[in-house]
C-alpha cells in the first residue's frame, strides 16, 4: 500500500485490505483493476461491462499494472468536513457535487446519494451505499479512464461516436438536441460498430485524428427509446402506451433514464473503443420548424458558436500529470478543439428534427466507393 493511500485510509476508517474480491478492464493500453470487499458489487460491474474485454484471472504481475481503484460497500454516513459546492455547468441548477482537497487529493462527496469519493492520481476509493449508486461507481471507474486520456493529450468531448463502414462519425449537440437518439439511429447500420454515447476523447497525430470512447452504455430518455422500435423492449408495454399519451415537448425534456445493453439489442461484437475520426456532425435542428433537416459542411473555424456544443469541462475527478485540479467547470481552450475538428469534416444539421431522413442522408455517404 502506497503512503497516500495508508493515510487517507486511516482518515476516512477504512481498511482496503477487505477489497479481496476484483475484476479487471483491457481498454486498449490501459489496463484497470477494481477491488471491492462485495462479491455483489464486482458481479454487478462485471455484467455491466461485458462488452468490453475483462479478464478476473490475470496475473498477479498484470493486477501490479495500470490504475486500481478500491470500492467499499459501507452503510456509515458520509464523513464530516468543511465541503465547498462545486459550482454545475450553465443551465443545471441544485447541489450535486461537494469537495475538499487533502493528501495530495480530492474527496468528493455526492449530495443527493451520499457516496464519497477519494481522487489522486495514485489513489481511487469509492465507498458508501455503492450496490445503490452503481452509475455513479461506474462513473468513477470510467473517470479515471478519462484522466489517462486527458495525461496523453487527448481532448475532452461532449459527443456520441460510432463506426459505420471504418468510417469515424461524432454526434454533438446542444443540451436535449438528440445526439443520442441520432447515434442509436445510426446504429442500425449493419456495419455500425458503438464508440461512445457522451463522452468522445480526440487527438491529432499528422492529420489523422483518432477518437476514443469511455465504457459507458448509452443512457437515453424515453422519447428516444419510443422513436426506435429495436429499442422498445427497453421499456414495459404499460409504460410505453403512458408515455406516448405525453405531449411531444413534455416527452422530449423528460429526465428518466434508461440503460442500453448494446450487445442485447444490436448483437455480439458491436462495441468498439476507438475509432479513425473522419466526420462530426453538429445538431443544430429546430423543433418548431417542419423542414426536412439538412447537412452544411462547415469550417469549424468560422462556426465557433457550434463548435461550443462538443466542448466540455473535465469535471471535479479531472486531475493532471503534476496533480493539480480544476476549481470550477473550466472547459480546454477552443483552440484545442479547432486544432482537431480542422482535420476533419465537420457537418451542421439544419432544419427541423427527423432522426430518420438525417440518418438515411448521412448514411448514403458513409456507403464504400467503388
Amino acid at each position: 500500500m502506497n503512503a497516500q493511500l495508508s493515510a487517507i485510509s486511516k482518515e476516512l476508517n477504512i481498511n482496503t485490505d477487505v477489497c479481496t474480491h476484483r475484476f479487471e478492464l483491457a481498454l486498449s493500453d490501459c489496463h484497470v483493476t477494481v477491488y471491492s470487499n462485495t462479491t455483489a458489487l464486482v458481479a454487478e460491474l462485471k455484467d455491466y461491462f461485458r462488452s468490453y474485454p475483462q479478464d478476473t484471472e490475470s496475473s498477479s504481475e498484470a493486477a501490479n499494472k495500470g490504475l486500481e481503484i478500491y470500492l467499499i460497500e459501507r452503510s456509515e454516513p458520509a464523513p464530516v468536513y468543511p465541503w465547498a459546492d462545486w459550482a454545475r455547468e450553465a443551465g443545471k441548477s441544485g447541489r450535486k457535487d461537494s469537495y475538499v482537497d487533502m493528501h495530495q487529493g480530492r474527496l468528493l462527496h455526492k449530495v443527493r446519494t451520499g457516496m464519497t469519493f477519494f481522487q489522486s492520481n495514485s489513489s481511487k476509493i469509492a465507498l458508501g451505499p455503492c450496490l445503490k449508486n452503481i452509475n455513479q461507481i461506474v462513473n468513477f471507474i470510467n473517470n479515471q479512464y478519462m484522466n489517462y486520456l486527458q495525461q496523453q493529450a487527448y481532448v475532452i468531448c461532449h459527443a456520441a461516436a460510432v463506426s459505420i463502414n471504418g468510417k469515424g462519425t461524432a454526434v454533438a449537440a446542444f443540451s436535449g438536441g438528440g445526439k443520442s437518439t441520432l447515434m442509436l439511429k445510426l446504429m442500425d447500420h449493419a456495419d455500425a460498430k458503438f464508440i461512445s454515447n457522451d463522452r468522445l476523447f480526440l487527438k491529432s497525430d499528422a492529420g489523422k485524428v483518432t477518437a476514443r470512447g469511455v465504457p459507458k452504455l448509452p443512457r437515453i430518455n424515453p422519447g428516444t427509446i419510443l422513436n426506435n422500435p429495436k429499442l422498445l423492449s427497453i421499456i414495459d408495454p404499460k409504460e410505453q402506451q403512458h408515455l406516448n399519451q405525453l405531449p411531444k415537448a413534455e416527452l422530449w425534456d423528460l429526465e428518466q433514464k434508461y440503460d442500453v445493453m448494446i450487445d442485447d439489442v444490436y448483437g455480439d461484437q458491436k462495441v468498439h473503443l476507438e475509432t479513425k475520426l473522419d466526420v462530426v456532425l453538429l445538431l443544430n435542428w429546430d423543433r418548431s420548424s417542419t423542414a426536412k433537416p439538412q447537412l452544411k459542411k462547415i469550417n469549424p473555424t468560422d462556426h465557433t458558436e457550434l463548435i461550443r456544443a462538443i466542448m466540455k469541462s473535465p469535471g471535479p475527478f479531472f486531475q493532471d500529470e503534476e496533480g493539480g485540479f480544476l476549481m470550477g467547470p473550466e472547459i480546454p481552450a477552443l483552440d484545442r478543439y479547432l486544432s482537431v475538428l480542422n482535420n476533419v469534416d465537420v457537418y451542421e444539421v439544419h432544419g427541423g428534427v427527423d432522426f430518420e431522413h438525417i440518418a438515411e442522408i448521412y448514411l448514403s455517404l458513409t456507403q464504400p466507393q467503388d
